[in-house]
C-alpha cells in the first residue's frame, strides 16, 4: 500500500506494531431492543449477526451488519462469533435490562450540550431514494439532503435519538478540498 494517509498535525507514521488493526464496531446503548432492531432492519437492511447476553450484569448486545451477497457468515454461534468480531462496520446496540419499562428514561444523544458524540453514518446508492424511502417510514428528519449549508447529506434520528448521517460517496466528492 502506498497511500500514507493525508498528513495533518499530531499524524505519525503508522507503527508497524499495529499492522492489522481495524476498527470493528460502534456501541450505542438502547432503551428498548425491540424498537431499535425493528429500526435498523427494516430501515437500514442491517441484520443481526450475534447476540451476547451478560445475565450477571443485565445487559444483552446486538451486533448488527449490513450483508453482501458474497458474505459467507457461519451458521454455528461459535464460529459466527469469532466472524463477527473479525468484520468492518458493525453496529452494536447494547440494552441494559429493564429500560425498556421506565418511561422518563433516554440516553444523552451526544448532540444536546454538552455534545460529545456526533453520529454515525451510512452510505447509500442513491441518496434521493433513500430519502423517499426514510419518508415512508416515517423516520424523524433532523436534516434533509436540500437543506442547510451542507447540501446532499441527510441526517436522521433513530428510536433513541441517536443521529444518523446519510452519505451518496460520489455526491462528496469536492465537497471540500482543504
Amino acid at each position: 500500500m502506498s497511500f500514507q494517509g493525508e498528513q495533518h498535525p499530531g499524524v505519525v507514521a503508522t507503527p508497524p506494531q499495529t499492522q492489522g488493526f481495524r476498527l470493528n464496531h460502534t456501541m450505542l446503548r438502547v432503551k428498548d431492543p425491540e424498537q431499535a432492531l425493528a429500526f435498523y432492519s427494516k430501515v437500514f437492511g442491517m441484520q443481526v449477526m450475534r447476540r451476547l447476553d451478560f445475565e450477571e450484569m443485565q445487559f444483552s448486545l446486538y451486533f448488527l451488519a449490513n450483508l453482501e451477497p458474497s458474505d459467507s457468515v457461519p451458521d454455528d454461534a461459535q464460529a459466527r462469533t469469532a466472524w463477527t468480531f473479525s468484520q468492518k462496520g458493525l453496529l452494536e446496540l447494547t440494552h441494559n435490562w429493564g429500560t425498556e419499562d421506565k418511561d422518563d428514561f433516554a440516553y444523552h444523544d451526544g448532540n444536546a450540550e454538552p455534545q460529545g458524540f456526533g453520529h454515525i453514518c451510512f452510505n447509500v446508492p442513491d441518496l434521493a431514494a433513500a430519502q423517499a424511502w426514510f419518508d415512508q417510514h416515517d423516520v424523524t428528519f433532523v436534516k434533509r439532503a436540500d437543506q442547510g449549508k451542507m447540501k446532499d447529506v441527510i441526517f436522521v434520528k433513530d428510536p433513541d435519538g441517536y443521529w444518523i448521517e446519510v452519505i451518496q460517496a460520489d455526491l462528496m466528492v469536492g465537497k471540500s478540498d482543504s
